[in-house]
């Protein structure tokens, strides 16, 4: 019988790019000292990573399935069920990333524990704490049940012969950094392990329709560690995020094979853990100000759900020849933007001025249908001039002061008039295409031109 070959090849742990000798910088990513030894075996023709259920010709799509209705768990997690589109797909391949110390492993056994409330198994692995440390935090969350097994294994061949034993049907990797194939020489967490570690969990999946979620440790720069063939590999990738200071947990999808992407859950995390909050909006404006001046409220939209949030500005005179400019939770290039087009459209002198923006509870906003709620409130605080409580802003602002539409702004007001606004300024662009309720109460301002804004200011 033949031996394996195996050769030396030196892997870039940024992006995964091979050399086969050492370079000081990637000529792909731009990482310096990046490369890192490892050994390479090649694979046999008897030997495969990938999967296959059974040999089978190719299906027409005339055909009906095989089953008519994709099977899903049930967490008992409303927020988490809906973020992943209804449940947890049975066979699916679930990437959780977060922070540490954000509570990505105190949602997961909250989600085991939901599972087997429903007579659902789950297998939980920790290659990073032992069982006793595993089975202390599950009883603080009260979580006892029979249904939810507990080991602590980092070898992944082990892992996999646990799973097999067990049939669970969701299985629990916390965290895939941490695991290690033994056939392979590098480090765990290297590109190497991290990849091939993802195809074997992945055939897991697919083979015997276990369901499993792994846990990824994330960089400086806030994206997922290991190889972006990760994040292609997996159905569904799960972001957990959030300031360790603030009791508010952000999750997001930011890619999902079964339901919809940008779809936004909120926890609320406390002595009992993680807890969720069914109605974000009214929790993040219930501190607000009778009188605030340069505080606006702007309807947020994240997938399909409205989230009403409180941007604040403040405008100082500056004796530096470069005014400053800060932003927490929108990016600065956008503020930047907009203190242009107000110097230059709206006659805002602000170029003297230091400008603070803030969106309160820790909420970070990318979508440009907020710049009409940051112009507002930086005129607010500009003017010294309140703003009335019951007012919502949304739209987004050009570079020549035109207010440009905005997406579903139906449903951004229908949020608003829940939570008792009366005063809405959008976009004219929209006023033919939104259903005005009949309420002598409400008013809506329908905006052209940024000027308008300072004027109705």
């Amino acid at each position: 019988m033949a031996k394996t070959k195996s050769k030396t090849i030196f892997t870039c742990q940024n992006c995964g790019a091979q050399r086969p000798r050492w370079e000081g910088k990637c000529s792909e990513c731009n990482a310096w000292n990046s490369y890192v030894e490892e050994t390479h075996t090649e694979v046999s023709s008897t030997q495969t990573r990938g999967w296959s259920i059974d040999t089978q010709k190719p299906v027409r799509l005339n055909e009906s399935p095989k089953e008519e209705i994709l099977k899903r768990y049930n967490t008992g997690i409303e927020e988490f069920n809906r973020v992943v589109g209804g449940g947890i797909a049975e066979g699916s391949f679930l990437l959780l990333g977060g922070s540490p110390g954000i509570g990505k492993s105190t949602l997961l056994l909250q989600i085991a524990g939901g599972l087997a409330i429903r007579n659902q198994k789950v297998l939980y692995i920790s290659a990073e704490e032992s069982t006793n440390q595993t089975m202390s935090r599950a009883h603080r969350l009260g979580i006892k049940s029979g249904n939810v097994e507990v080991g602590s294994e980092s070898e992944l061949n082990k892992i996999i012969q646990l799973a097999k034993e067990s049939k669970p049907q969701v299985l629990v990797i916390d965290s895939i950094q941490t695991v290690f194939l033994a056939q392979l020489e590098s480090a765990p967490g290297s590109v190497s392990q991290v990849r091939e570690c993802a195809a074997h969990l992945m055939s897991l999946a697919k083979q015997f329709g276990i369901a499993v979620i792994l846990v990824g440790h994330i960089t400086k720069d806030g994206s997922i560690a290991g190889p972006k063939v990760l994040e292609h590999m997996v159905d569904c990738v799960l972001s957990f995020e959030g300031d360790t200071q603030s009791h508010f947990r952000l999750l997001k999808t930011i890619k999902n094979r079964f339901g919809g992407a940008l779809e936004l859950g909120i926890f609320q995390m406390n002595h009992k853990g993680l807890e969720e909050v069914s109605n974000p909006s009214e929790l993040f404006l219930q501190e607000r100000g009778q009188k605030p001046i340069g505080s606006v409220v702007f309807s947020s939209l994240e997938g399909q759900r409205t989230l009403l949030c409180e941007i604040q500005a403040l405008s100082l005179n500056s004796h530096m020849p470069m005014p400053r400019r800060t932003s927490v939770g929108i990016e600065l290039n956008r503020l930047h933007l907009l203190t242009a087009v107000l110097e230059r459209h709206a006659s805002i002198h602000v170029n003297q001025s230091d400008i603070y923006i803030n969106v309160v509870g820790g909420l970070k906003i990318f979508e440009p249908a907020a710049d009409l709620a940051i112009a507002a409130a930086i005129i607010s605080s500009e003017k010294d001039k309140p703003i009335d409580l019951k007012s919502c802003f949304f739209g987004e602002v050009g570079l020549t002061g035109e207010i440009r539409g905005v997406l579903l702004p139906e449903i951004r007001v229908k949020e608003a008039i829940k939570l008792g606004f009366k005063n809405f300024y959008l976009p004219a662009a929209q006023k033919n295409h939104l259903d005005i309720p009949k309420n002598k109460e409400l008013h809506f301002y329908f905006l052209n031109h940024i000027k308008e804004l300072n004027n109705l200011i």
